[in-house]
């Protein structure tokens, strides 16, 4: 018979091994993407390439700073639409909603999950940009990706969030409310901060989704090399530039292209590097303020 220690000891080493395989494999992403859009940083210059509001392959003019822009607004307006719907929604699915709602409202949230993101482009496209449209504009914009990228990161931040919710001790609600707090009351003065963790680790991946999305976005934001002025404007992510460009790429156009994928990365880890700073600072609030 095989022994506890033996099970124990070998399950260690396949988690150790695990983890360290997926530590290696960022890190030779991140080490070939940066080798490769080095020499790019170094013709066209950090600063120039940063801040520079021109991207002119033909001309050599390599600036993304529109990009950079276009993916904030896009992340931006996307996150104002679903974090307050994607709570919502989990507060109904974990506390509000009866029995036979939540099995009905559970699997399509999670049927969303696994729609192709250029169905979700489609759709934007055929009901998304001709309704934005009859705004202003030409319907190719910030608003219509920010609406598509919406249904896109609901189902990350419905999911954990709602998995928070329900992790929450069953006698913090009872404590609450024998102490002759509301139902409204309890949820959001107890539960929903005692579930703060949770729910911001779902805002902070359904972020890195929206900041990440490629297909969709070429199909519904109008791919033009400009700084937006309002959301009816069109724009061009970064992700996008790299995914309409690279096919066709060479020499300094494609270190050009590497390095826009290094900026998306620290674009990343900055995204999320404040939201674990807010989220360390928001715990120190205690759960009844």
């Amino acid at each position: 018979m095989i022994s506890r220690h033996f099970v124990d000891r070998t399950a260690r080493y396949l988690v150790l091994i695990s983890a360290s395989a997926s530590f290696l494999i960022l890190l030779a992403i991140a080490v070939f993407t940066f080798r490769e859009g080095l020499p790019a940083f170094r013709l066209v210059g950090v600063l120039n390439f940063l801040f520079g509001t021109e991207w002119r392959p033909g001309l050599d003019l390599y600036g993304i700073l529109p990009m950079i822009v276009g993916s904030i607004a896009v992340t931006v307006g996307s996150m104002i639409l679903a974090v307050p719907l994607g709570i919502g929604c989990a507060i109904l699915l974990a506390d509000v909603a009866p029995y036979r709602v939540r099995q009905f409202l559970r699997p399509a949230v999670e049927l969303l999950v696994g729609i192709p993101s250029v169905v979700y482009g489609l759709v934007g496209l055929l009901l998304v940009v001709p309704a934005v449209r009859h705004i202003g504009g030409t319907g190719f914009s910030i608003a219509a990706a920010s609406i598509v990228l919406t249904a896109m990161v609901l189902p990350t931040i419905i999911g954990i969030s709602e998995d928070s919710i329900r992790a929450v001790p069953q006698e913090h609600r009872e404590g609450s409310l024998a102490l002759g707090s509301t139902r409204w009351q309890t949820i959001w003065h107890v539960i929903v901060p005692a579930a703060r963790s949770g729910i911001m680790a779902g805002v902070v991946l359904g972020m890195g989704r929206a900041i990440g999305e490629t297909m969709a976005m070429i199909m519904v934001i109008g791919n033009s090399v400009q700084i937006p002025n309002s959301p009816l404007d069109s724009a061009r992510t970064l992700t996008g530039n790299i995914a309409v460009e690279i096919t066709y790429a060479s020499g300094l156009q494609e270190s050009a292209l590497f390095a826009t994928g290094v900026v998306l990365f620290l674009l990343i880890i900055l995204l999320n590097s404040i939201a674990v700073v807010g989220l360390r600072r928001g715990g120190r609030v205690q759960v009844f303020t």
